[in-house]
């Protein structure tokens, strides 16, 4: 014998109808097979929306009813030839005319009761089975139909009545012991207590009446028809890369459809497995996928768990007291409390202090379970020995579930640090000694995102997701995004990173995209965003609340660089070009630096100073391998090389500025880098990497530019400048008149820091320094003599993007 059961999707109109039919044939050929159905999609909601209505004396429910009778009526006239239909018609408006009467009895009395309720949505079920059960027979396909209320024997706990097993298992089997028939058919969900009035086995109960009918009758298999393709390592509605699961055993069945899975219904697996009966979960509408089955003992799927799941409408329960410390019941009075207010209890977790215990329950139930709660302990209450119970909402469970999870360490450190990595906030943690299943309570806005973390941890081994929100694109920031659309391929193929630009902005426009913006075509979409609002764009980034978010400032700009702690405490990843935030007063700088310890958020800023060159990189090498800078020398300026290397006196400066500036060399305002700001910014970033706490204005700052140089516009400086080419001239003149070079040098040196135009000799490792080169000597206590050298390109848009890019990667990889 073979038990299939087809859900409301499977049976939810004629053409669906007939595809279970060709399914059902198909079976037939090979065996004596029953079939449960379930109600037409969405008829159990219409019923008891009707009886809702009805009981609040709203006649709206009256559309409703026409709306549910007229889809069975339509579902008779698609199915049956007209000849078959006459008999079938008046059997299905008999039934619709009973609901009907029941709903109008329960609008004049005003009352919905549970029992009431059950008598109503029974009438899915049956109607659905009887129809399908005709046009079976209209086509040659000869079946019995059964009444589940004369077969299964339930208690009296109305909408979710307990089955008497025995009883049960005995009337089927002497059912069928007399039956010569190939094919049965029986309505799903319904079920009679020993008075026969009518009973339901809760929502999704179709289930549990194929896995009653299996159980009793020793079946070969249940299969359990729906609408996707098996069950799921996550749910495909919030996991896009989410797998089929091929095999899973019972007890794994059993923690994720408790834990939020809805392919199946928690009680169904029970008593299969006690009696060994695999159970085949596959897709009406794909009949040749696998599916997945679920059996005793299953293969190895190469990782540690078998599927993520969750259950949202969470709320907590907090009791907590001094004087629980020791003293034995409170745990029973507690959960006696909740039990008796008939309050499921989903999660248990209690602190080896005894100071508190924290239970799961569902939302719906929160405002119930205090009120039993603090009357059961309001002796305590009153005597300040235990507080009022403490409800937290908006909470949602994620499990980890699998049988593996016993044999191999280190599956719960893997599970916290990812989700911990990601600034998702665990309130509650329980594991079972079976090490089965290990579940968090975490906020519900948290659990898409945490999901998909989690998937990523376990299941992912293709690639890591990444998401940048990007603001500038200027000159650094179009090359970057030129960057990225080269490397996408590389980085997904060799680094396992899959890059996505989630949102862009510039100081004119912002974009968003879930699925990325097309790094092709980003100039044309970004012109067609909505006007660029800062404080709008950092809730747009912590609203999507993306795992392994990257926020990336390609600015100079000095609002923008204020939003990175808001950004770090969301533990979301920040690269900054912009160096104003680390050269902002030094309790700023700390702070950030803590921040992104902290929320485990990256805080990358090597572009900051010299570009791409490996300069902080190397500072934090230095330290981190207990070494101590002593002192550095420095050309950080490539800004103000290229100026010193280009003026020979053929040209005016002003013109090598402008080239400079022409050529991307420069600061939007080129007085930054030619005042020493922006290279005394440069040593003070360097100084406080070192561990140096120095302020701004503890930098000496040499100036060459006259001060009049430095007022107005940039045009008034370049015009100014031309003015005072004299001054310049005389710089040059002076240096080459000693054999030296130009050259505009930081310097640190216990404790201290300067910035000024240099004469350099030809001995010194600045003399042959050109373009646009910077370098930094360190001195440290290992390298005391001779330093290390760092050189290279420290200017341009191409190295400063690559230095960006690859921080970003950095901060990807963590």
């Amino acid at each position: 014998m073979f038990v299939l059961k087809f859900g409301g999707t499977s049976v939810a109109h004629a053409e669906n109808i007939k595809k279970v039919t060709a399914i059902v044939r198909e079976k037939v050929a090979t065996g004596k097979a029953l079939v449960v159905v379930s109600a037409l999609s969405g008829v159990t909601d219409a019923l008891l929306r009707c009886g809702t209505l009805a009981a609040l004396g709203n006649a709206a429910y009256k559309q409703d009813l026409q709306e549910v009778t007229q889809r069975h009526l339509d579902a008779v006239q698609n199915l049956l030839p007209l000849t078959h239909q006459s008999a079938l018609l008046s059997r299905v408006m008999q039934q619709c005319h009973e609901v009907e009467d029941l709903c109008n009895g329960i609008f004049l009395l005003g009352e919905f009761s549970d029992r009431t309720r059950d008598k109503l949505l029974a009438y899915g079920e049956l109607l659905s089975s009887q129809i399908i059960s005709t046009y079976w027979a209209s086509e040659s396909l000869e079946n019995q139909w059964i009444d589940s209320r004369q077969m299964i024997v339930t208690d009296s706990k109305f909408t979710n009545a307990t089955v008497d097993v025995a009883a049960t298992e005995e009337k089927i089997k002497d059912h069928f012991a007399a039956a010569n028939a190939q094919l049965f058919i029986a309505p799903g969900f319904v079920a009679a207590n020993e008075q026969g009035v009518t009973t339901t086995l809760g929502r999704g109960g179709s289930d549990y009446t194929a896995a009653i009918y299996g159980a009793a009758l020793n079946a070969t298999e249940v299969e359990i028809w729906t609408d996707v393709s098996g069950m799921m390592t996550a749910d495909p509605r919030l996991v896009t890369n989410a797998r089929p699961i091929v095999q899973i055993s019972y007890h794994e069945a059993m923690e994720l459809s408790h834990f939020g899975a809805k392919v199946i219904y928690p009680p169904t697996v029970s008593p299969l497995m006690h009696k060994g009966i695999p159970v085949w979960v596959k897709n009406t509408f794909a009949p040749a996928d696998y599916g997945t089955v679920i059996k005793a003992e299953v293969a190895g799927n190469g990782n540690t768990i078998r599927g993520i799941s969750s259950i949202n409408n969470i709320a907590l329960l907090s009791l907590e007291g001094s004087s629980m410390v020791g003293i034995p019941g409170f745990s029973k009075r507690l959960f006696e409390a909740l039990a008796n207010s008939n309050i499921n209890v989903i999660l248990i977790t209690q602190a080896s202090s005894e100071h508190s215990i924290c239970v799961g329950v569902n939302e719906n139930a929160a405002e119930r379970a205090k009120l039993a709660v603090d009357k059961a302990f309001s002796p305590e209450i009153e005597a300040g020995k235990v507080n009022p119970l403490s409800v937290e909402t908006g909470l949602s469970i994620i499990a980890v579930v699998g049988d593996n999870m016993k044999s191999h360490a280190g599956t719960s450190g893997k599970m916290f640090a990812a989700i911990g990595r990601n600034g998702i906030n665990v309130r509650a943690i329980a594991q079972g000694s079976s090490e089965r299943n290990i579940s968090a309570v975490i906020a519900s806005a948290d659990v898409k995102k945490a999901v998909n973390v989690l998937h990523e941890a376990f299941f992912e081994t293709t690639y890591k997701q990444v998401n940048l929100f990007v603001i500038g694109t200027g000159n650094v920031g179009g090359k970057l995004l030129a960057q990225m659309q080269q490397q996408v391929q590389y980085l997904q193929q060799h680094l396992h990173l899959q890059i996505r630009l989630i949102g862009l902005a510039n100081s004119r426009k912002m974009l968003f995209a879930d699925n990325g913006i097309d790094l092709n075509n980003w100039k044309a979409q970004l012109d067609g965003g909505e006007p660029m609002e800062l404080q709008q764009f950092v809730q747009k980034i912590e609203e999507k609340n993306l795992r392994n978010s990257v926020f990336v400032d390609v600015t100079a700009n000095a609002q923008v660089a204020s939003i990175y702690d808001q950004l770090l405490e969301r533990s979301i990843s920040v690269v900054a070009c912009n160096k104003i935030a680390c050269s902002s007063p030094y309790v700023h700088y700390r702070k950030l630096k803590d921040l992104s310890r902290e929320y485990n958020a990256a805080f990358h800023f090597e572009t900051n100073v010299g570009a791409s060159l490996p300069i902080i990189g190397t500072i934090n090498d230095l330290l981190r391998s207990g070494d101590a800078v002593q002192k550095m020398q420095a050309v950080l300026s490539g800004t103000l090389n290229f100026v010193f290397n280009n003026y020979d006196g053929t040209r005016s400066f002003a013109q090598v500025v402008r080239q400079a500036q022409d050529e991307g060399y420069t600061e939007p305002d080129p007085r930054l880098d030619l005042s020493g700001t922006d290279v005394a910014r440069k040593i003070l970033i360097l100084a406080r990497e070192a561990g140096e706490q120095l302020e701004m204005e503890d930098i000496t700052n040499q100036p060459f530019m006259p001060e009049s140089c430095m007022q107005g516009s940039v045009e008034d400086f370049y015009a100014e400048m031309e003015r005072q080419e004299p001054h310049f001239r005389s710089l040059l003149d002076t240096a080459n008149a000693e054999g030296k070079k130009l050259k505009f040098v930081a310097q640190y040196h216990n404790g201290k820091a300067a910035v000024g135009l240099q004469h350099i000799d030809p001995a010194h490792d600045f003399f042959h320094l050109y373009g646009k080169d910077n370098i930094v000597l360190f001195y440290t206590n290992r390298y005391t003599e001779q330093p290390m050298v760092v050189k290279g390109a420290g200017a341009g848009a191409e190295v400063t993007a690559s230095g960006v890019f690859a921080d970003v990667i950095r901060a990807a990889r963590i």
